[in-house]
């Protein structure tokens, strides 16, 4: 096995464009170890409905960054309190074979004190019940990863409130996360180690995988201005644009509906690749001109608060629905 040094990169769309580089581009016999440290992001699933995931508001607020992985399963709130660890390597039929793949890390884990960590159900690392690691796969053209996360000083809090599924009704497609009672590793690993920083950790953790002493020992594969070339190409391509990592989104249904002083507002929408694709609104509200004229600039907007204000700011909303504007009416029935 060598690792990657990913250069301590904190950019969560180079990150994981640099893990599908190395899936998609042989560059070496053996399999390959690379860590990485997110800043606060959310990472989608392949196959889920990215704004059902997450708490678009509170994300915009924070600007938390989204990114689209090529694996499926869950969505996964990162921060510089977690890192992710990935093997890649030919696909020589362990595909779906977590327990080989994770047992390098829990080993290394218990190695470090966390003597109860272990590998429980399909695909989660759990620690005295309690899950610290969610794991995932995914396979192209004979090469696959196995990658998972680790949290070691995350902020938990803010799991929660990234990944607080938005009141509105949405119906969809798209594959939903499940979530588990989660845990930090860090209180659990032997004293030494709790007052590490999250790279100190990493690193360590790093070692005790390769058995070696120092860092220097660690076999390492050294990507070429090329390769780098290849990681922002993947970047640019996918994970660092918005048609990625919303538009590919399956098809769904929201509706957002909310009362105001001048009557209530019903927003009913159909989302094919991210964009609206129908918009109807219906309510109690008293209004001159016809409602469908509103209706027929959201169509074709991205489903996002900014897009979708846009769409409507040179219509004269007081005309149409009430005394409100179209910032504050797309703010509140998003926020509802």
């Amino acid at each position: 096995m060598i690792f990657v040094d990913n250069g301590n990169n904190y950019d969560a769309a180079t990150n994981i464009a640099l893990e599908t580089y190395l899936v998609e581009n042989r560059l070496v016999d053996e399999p390959i170890l690379l860590f990485y440290i997110n800043a606060p992001s959310i990472i989608i699933g392949r196959n889920q409905n990215t704004i059902e995931e997450i708490n678009q508001p509170y994300i915009e607020e924070k600007g938390i960054q989204v990114v689209r992985r090529m694996s499926g399963g869950g969505a996964v709130y990162h921060d510089r309190g977690n890192f992710s660890f990935c093997f890649i390597k030919d696909d020589d039929g362990s595909f779906r074979d977590f327990q080989s793949f994770t047992k390098p890390v829990i080993d290394a884990l218990q190695s470090m004190g966390a003597t109860s960590a272990e590998l429980q159900g399909r695909n989660d690392l759990l620690v005295d019940g309690k899950k610290f690691s969610g794991n995932a796969m995914y396979a192209r053209d004979g090469r696959m990863t196995a990658h998972g996360t680790i949290l070691f000083d995350a902020d938990l809090e803010e799991v929660n409130n990234a990944l607080k599924p938005r009141k509105a009704k949405i119906e969809s497609k798209g594959i939903k996360s499940v979530r588990s009672r989660v845990t930090n590793i860090k209180p659990y690993v032997d004293e030494k180690y709790q007052n590490l920083s999250t790279e100190e950790f990493r690193d360590l953790l790093l070692l005790e995988i390769f058995k070696v002493d120092s860092k220097e020992e660690v076999p390492e594969l050294k990507l070429t201005p090329k390769d780098w070339e290849g990681v922002k190409k993947i970047r640019d391509e996918r994970m660092g644009n918005w048609e990625w990592n919303y538009g590919k989104s399956p098809d769904f249904d929201v509706q957002h509906s909310n009362k105001f002083p001048f009557g209530f507002v019903d927003l009913k929408l159909n989302v094919s690749q991210g964009k609206i694709k129908d918009a109807k609104i219906f309510g109690d509200f008293f209004g001159l001109g016809d409602i469908s004229d509103v209706e027929k600039n959201l169509v074709g907007t991205k489903y996002e608060r900014k897009a979708m204000i846009e769409s409507i700011e040179d219509l004269d909303i007081k005309k149409y629905i009430g005394d409100i504007s179209p910032e504050e009416l797309i703010n509140q029935l998003l926020a509802s």
